[in-house]
């Protein structure tokens, strides 16, 4: 992957937003949904060495060395789980093309953040980029996929 071409088209997708934005004030353009979640994956797959699996795979997206690995992409404050993956991989998408890597470690120090919520009528649980911020700094160096790019 060429990272300098995929920031910069990225970077002009955000340009473009920003231009519809202001030629109708007060409507978001904000990338969303799949889009994100495939940049996420694309960025991961990359930067961390991970096999892709097929799309739209039931809570996993990719493999590891055996370990199975759900990534989630925000380019805001949240990012939803409908299941417990083994390990996750959360990213913030910048406007920029840039991202920062948010969560990387085991779903189970995710999980107990949702034990006694109902779930969601959308089947989703909702956790902030603060708390997987917190919940990052208890997960050591030998618990998280290392960056390879």
């Amino acid at each position: 992957m060429d990272t300098k071409r995929f920031q910069a088209i990225l970077h002009n997708l955000y340009t473009i937003v920003g231009e519809f934005e202001t030629m109708f004030p007060g409507r978001p353009f904000t990338p969303d949904g799949h889009m994100v979640g495939s940049l996420g994956e694309a960025l991961a797959s990359y930067h961390y060495g991970l096999e892709l699996l097929a799309p739209s795979k039931q809570t996993h997206d990719a493999r590891k060395d055996g370990l199975l690995v759900q990534i989630k992409a925000t380019q805001g404050t949240r990012v939803a789980f409908r299941s417990q993956p083994r390990h996750a991989l959360v990213l913030k998408i910048h406007k920029d093309g840039s991202f920062e890597e948010v969560y990387n470690g085991p779903g189970d120090r995710i999980w107990p953040f949702f034990k006694g919520k109902r779930l969601p009528s959308n089947g989703q649980y909702q956790i902030g980029i603060a708390r997987l911020r917190t919940l990052m700094n208890d997960v050591p160096d030998r618990e998280r996929i290392p960056r390879i790019r």
